[in-house]
């Protein structure tokens, strides 16, 4: 009826409690090891949570091997707080420091056509027209204009490539 307060089912040859007491077991060693198992596992999954997680758990291990009278509560608060510090402060350091690439434009198909003159497939009414570039067509926007006009794109507005006309 109260189900809080029924006892746990003992299992033959187990006590209860004994996760508690493997936790109370648990030293710096694990702290370092758990830290270079999730910077490894950076290297498989996508974005760059894993690593800074990894370095809290690894600072943690110092932490510990330093305080080896710190309880597994506190070892625990420590890694959270540095998990969070860390994470948040590795954001910091990515967004002023990004990395530099070869092709800026790679992943940003529409700004690569900044600056290439095009010819109107469709005609600009009422602001919107459409070219084709290559095997795609891409909707312009710009003054009124008729079919076969050509065209200068300046910039890009999501999918939206904005233009000039150029003759």
């Amino acid at each position: 009826m109260f189900p809080l307060l029924v006892s746990p089912p003992i299992i033959a040859g187990k006590e209860p409690g004994l996760p508690m007491e493997l936790l109370h077991t648990f030293t710096f060693w694990h702290w370092l090891i758990l830290g270079v198992l999730l910077i490894v596992l950076e290297i498989f999954a996508p974005g760059v949570v894993f690593l800074w997680v990894g370095v809290a758990a690894i600072v943690t291990g110092i932490v510990s091997w330093l305080a080896p009278d710190l309880g597994v509560q506190w070892q625990v608060i420590v890694f959270a707080v540095l998990s969070v510090a860390s994470v948040l402060g590795g954001r910091a350091w990515l967004k002023s420091h990004p990395t530099k690439s070869d092709h800026p434009t790679l992943n940003r198909r529409g700004e690569q056509y900044i600056g290439r003159r095009f010819t109107l497939s469709e005609a600009i009414s009422g602001g919107f027209g459409k070219i084709k570039v290559d095997d795609s067509t891409w909707k312009v926007a710009g003054k009124d204009m008729p079919e076969g006009g050509t065209v200068e794109v300046t910039s890009v507005d999501g999918t939206v490539l904005k233009v000039e006309r150029r003759d």
